[in-house]
């Protein structure tokens, strides 16, 4: 029996790239952002979501792509990695897959090519190649520990 990894495809700049469902919590329509000073540039700020506080990341300005304005498409990706809930602005999310790990090279053999620290994975289907992204490098938590400090200051 193949082994699958499903995975919702988000796009960035018409890319699409891949994200681990298990990962992500909801998938919630662009709304207001408050800002929080002194932060990243690429950290917007942060949302009331039911009652809860999230933190905010621009995802294309974290992984240095050119920036855009949001759009009726645009949505925060609201994820989970190692107990951190973190909101991520992607352009859009489209679909989810079922992709068979036999068909993802890892993103060390493609050194020199692809900046291997932010891609899990580069899984190669027939019509396309979708990067998988690599959430807990992309969250760097010694970057984003003023948000996720703001967080748990909250929760106390």
């Amino acid at each position: 029996m193949e082994n699958l990894l499903k995975v919702i495809v988000i796009t960035l700049n018409n890319q699409r790239y891949g994200i681990n469902v298990q990962q992500i919590l909801s998938i919630e329509k662009m709304q207001e952002i408050t800002r929080v000073p002194r932060t990243s540039e690429f950290i917007k700020g942060v949302i009331n979501l039911r009652g809860e506080t999230i933190p905010v990341i621009d995802l294309k300005e974290r992984l240095q792509l050119e920036t855009s304005e949001p759009t009726n498409q645009s949505r925060i990706l609201v994820i989970q990695v190692d107990a951190v809930t973190v909101g991520l602005i992607v352009d859009s999310a489209t679909d989810v897959l079922d992709i068979d790990t036999n068909e993802i090279e890892r993103a060390s053999e493609m050194a020199g090519i692809v900046n291997e620290k932010y891609i899990a994975g580069i899984a190669k289907r027939a019509e396309e190649l979708l990067l998988l992204l690599n959430l807990q490098t992309i969250l760097n938590f010694e970057e984003t520990e003023e948000v996720i400090q703001l967080e748990k200051v909250e929760e106390e």
